[in-house]
């Protein structure tokens, strides 16, 4: 970790309290995000009828995806953390993601794949209330939060590899009938709207932004 950038950073009032503002806000939404998963798995919604997934039977890959998923996470983490007013950033993109999510997933209540191999989270399912959450289908989160890896990224060769694991999540995910075809394809498209939508409201307010 950077220690004089983030001392440098946390001598900055503004960006001190955006940055304190923005994780609390995280924290929050996390916590009604979870129970709102309760609540759409509770309901009733409509099974697509994806010519994609019919084409082939499901293939259990979940200890694979998910060694891709925290690999990229804790990479994110550690790079991110070199540069705290882009970690500010990213994780204020992931907020209007998951917002986006919430929307998206009211308005487009979906039934899983009948063939769906569950997708069970070896961390979460130790951690978490013991409820196996299917129905968070449109859009892939798994695949969004790669995608906003690679677009948030400082580094070159991180963009490149979280591009790749955008494309390795997303063929995942669908081989193992967890997400129909449009939940995957969909999702770098809410996610870059998310990221777009945050640059638009900084400049707004004349906050300079460097991605570089």
């Amino acid at each position: 970790m950077n220690y004089s950038c983030w001392n440098q950073f946390w001598k900055n009032k503004t960006l001190r309290n955006e940055f304190l503002f923005t994780f609390i806000l995280l924290l929050v939404l996390l916590y009604l995000f979870s129970n709102y998963l309760n609540y759409i798995e509770s309901r009733q919604g409509i099974v697509l009828n994806d010519p994609v997934i019919k084409s082939f039977k499901p293939i259990d890959v979940t200890w694979f995806t998910f060694l891709l998923i925290y690999i990229g996470v804790v990479a994110a983490i550690i790079s991110l953390s070199q540069f705290p007013e882009r970690l500010t950033f990213a994780i204020q993109v992931y907020i209007v993601m998951v917002l986006f999510r919430i929307i998206a997933m009211y308005i487009v209540p979906l039934e899983p794949p009948a063939s769906m191999i569950q997708l069970k989270d070896p961390v979460v399912e130790h951690i978490g209330t013991g409820i196996q959450i299917n129905k968070d289908l449109f859009f892939s989160g798994h695949t969004a939060t790669m995608f906003l890896l690679y677009l948030v990224s400082a580094n070159k060769l991180l963009k490149n590899i979280y591009l790749v694991l955008t494309f390795l999540i997303a063929i995942c995910v669908l081989i193992q009938h967890v997400h129909y075809t449009i939940d995957i394809l969909s999702a770098p498209f809410f996610t870059f709207g998310s990221y777009s939508l945050v640059i638009f409201i900084k400049r707004f307010f004349n906050k300079n932004i460097l991605l570089v």
